[in-house]
């Protein structure tokens, strides 16, 4: 009966999202962006192209070209 708990734990530590990579809100972003026509930048948008929204919680930014 004990193994049973400790595979319930590890199955749980398993599926937290692991720091960084955004989990399922992130992923959602993405999609959206990419959605939309864009792309995402780490840093800023290129001169050409223009902010439409954001790909992460952390600061990535959706871009695409100017129209």
């Amino acid at each position: 009966m004990r193994v049973l708990y400790l595979l319930g734990v590890l199955l749980f530590l398993f599926s937290m999202p692991v720091p960084g990579r955004g989990g399922l809100i992130g992923a959602a972003q993405r999609y959206y962006c990419r959605m939309r026509g864009g792309r995402c930048a780490l840093l800023s948008c290129l001169p050409k192209e223009e902010q439409i929204g954001r790909c992460s919680l952390r600061g990535r930014k959706c871009c695409r070209r100017k129209k």
